[in-house]
């Protein structure tokens, strides 16, 4: 009783004696057993973590690296941790910086441009609950002001309040979400050190969270996201959730809804950026959550199956997969694009009592609705809203193919995302696929070959031109289907010298004279005796006359 006592003023939790089984026994597997191949490890990874061990302090290869290693798969992305607090790793390196405010890490960065590369390093954290909160002495070095009046480690709800705390490497594994991506790796001695049986997990290709699901669930809502995310990308590779993770998955999304709103956007884009945007809608719907986790999120998977968005999201997981750059800007308005070309027809066509409007204001008042109505006030929509505007607005654009258009189009900053946008329109039938052809041929193409394009397109709109001057209006029938009289009466029309006065009244484009409906205008005044007024006419009048 009086152990407890003092371990109650100590700020010890009752269950500080279960302590070894919340943090995981260490394990350090060799290389023969984990068998990791140490040339899938990047050399810069190797670098920094050579770096700050030889300046006497721990540092590991850790997270979803060491899983893929694991797997036999190069990663893509390589983080370190260790004990060394942000200032420290600073120091050691030439280009590095410390970045983040709700809790600091450092990027090293080698390499410039394009083809650089970022190693991203944390310092090890603590494992807080509110037993623990009263201990800490405030080695938060950042937002020091909002959390001085904190005494509670977490919320009434169980949310966590203070997650800016270093410890010791076994509570940051604790801390982590899930044991597959709770590993350290050396590359040095090539061991990884393990508290929760990550590599039995690896093996049987399990995703399963660290400790009780509900709580940690509770402890931070977005882990509901990141086991979506996380059983999306894992899926390719034959991983499925573990029972007791995902059975709490559906009650426990209400407390997303606690959650703050810009916190929840970049959640929903990392699912869809992350290049399993198709498996991750397939997850969503598997696990009962097609809906309720965010509101635009649940109009993508509403429309995920439609073949505009589906060609969108299948476009990004392509680009991702190939290691290029993706807009969430370009995703987002080929989702709500459907939103915007309606509103836009409604408003030209004046629908619902409306006063029609002319395309371009019909355009902008669309897209405002939209920002409204279906993204509000996030983190960042200024410059999402502004390239999303860009996109759309210059759809209407790519129909103009003559004068300096097609030149001042192509030298917008954002004319390659609206042409790829517009490609899209026409892969789906929406917009002609002559069209797209041609932009994507004047995009690249010599000075040269641009006026051979503009001329062209000028050709097409001259026999354009010519059709809808001589179809319909000439007869009431195709010229084929005339009485042979007709058609005899018309061609002897058409050769009695009245070219002249019918050229000077309207010449088609190309010079060629729109016959049939002119001259019934002329020929009204010849029963009076008389010419109509100007050259032509006084002498086609004339010759009736002698006659």
């Amino acid at each position: 009783m009086i152990k407890k006592f003092i371990d109650k003023l100590l700020g010890k939790s009752a269950g500080s004696a279960q302590g070894k089984s919340r943090f995981g026994k260490r394990q350090e597997v060799p290389a023969e057993v984990h068998k990791i191949d140490p040339a899938l490890v990047d050399e810069r990874a190797k670098n920094v973590v050579t770096t700050l061990q030889q300046a006497g302090y721990e540092a590991y290869v850790v997270g979803g690296a060491v899983r893929d290693l694991l797997l036999g798969l190069r990663p893509k992305d390589f983080d370190v941790a260790t004990n060394a607090t942000p200032e420290q790793v600073k120091s050691l390196f030439r280009r590095a910086f410390i970045i983040g405010r709700r809790f600091r890490i450092v990027h090293v960065v080698y390499g410039r441009g394009r083809e650089h590369e970022v190693i991203e390093v944390s310092t090890f954290r603590a494992y807080m609950d509110n037993a623990a909160a009263e201990q800490v002495a405030g080695n938060e070095r950042t937002s020091k002001g909002e959390l001085a009046s904190m005494k509670h480690a977490v919320d009434a709800s169980g949310r966590v309040l203070r997650d800016n705390v270093w410890g010791p490497q076994e509570e940051d594994a604790a801390r982590r979400d899930f044991t597959v991506n709770a590993m350290y790796y050396d590359p040095a001695n090539q061991v990884v050190v393990d508290y929760h049986n990550g590599i039995k997990d690896a093996q049987k290709l399990t995703l399963r969270m660290i400790g009780d699901p509900v709580t940690r669930y509770r402890e931070d809502p977005v882990r509901i996201i990141r086991a979506i995310r996380f059983s999306a990308k894992l899926a390719a590779l034959g991983f499925k959730m573990e029972a007791k993770t995902a059975a709490p998955l559906i009650e426990s999304s209400k407390l997303l809804a606690d959650v703050p709103q810009s916190r929840m956007f970049d959640e929903m884009l990392k699912l869809l950026q992350t290049g399993h945007a198709i498996a991750t809608i397939e997850q969503l719907r598997k696990l009962g959550l097609a809906t309720g986790i965010y509101p635009l999120l649940d109009v993508v998977v509403e429309r995920a199956d439609q073949p505009f968005v589906k060609a969108a999201l299948q476009d990004t997981d392509r680009r991702v997969g190939e290691g290029k750059p993706v807009a969430p800007s370009f995703l987002l308005a080929c989702v709500l694009w459907a939103d915007v070309r309606d509103g836009w027809a409604q408003r030209q066509e004046g629908r619902h009592g409306q006063r029609p409007q002319p395309p371009f204001p019909a355009l902008q008042d669309a897209i405002d609705d939209v920002f409204n109505s279906r993204i509000g006030d996030v983190s960042g929509r200024g410059k999402l809203a502004a390239d999303m505007r860009e996109i759309w607005m210059m759809q209407p654009r790519f129909d103009k193919r003559t004068g300096s258009t097609p030149y001042s189009l192509v030298e917008q900053a954002r004319f390659r995302a609206a042409f790829d946008f517009m490609r899209l329109r026409a892969d789906v039938g929406e917009v002609g696929e002559a069209i797209a052809e041609w932009w994507q041929e004047f995009s690249t193409a010599d000075d040269l070959r641009r006026q051979d394009l503009l001329e062209q397109v000028r050709e097409e709109q001259k026999v354009r031109q010519r059709v809808r001057l001589r179809d319909p209006v000439a007869a009431p029938k195709p010229r084929s289907e005339q009485p042979a009289r007709q058609k005899q009466q018309a061609e002897a029309e058409s050769d009695d010298g009245d070219g002249p006065d019918v050229e000077a009244d309207a010449v088609p484009p190309d010079g060629e004279a729109a016959a049939p409906r002119k001259r019934k205008r002329r020929r009204k005044p010849r029963p009076v005796g008389g010419g109509s007024g100007g050259g032509g006419g006084s002498e086609g009048g004339g010759s009736a006359a002698g006659e």
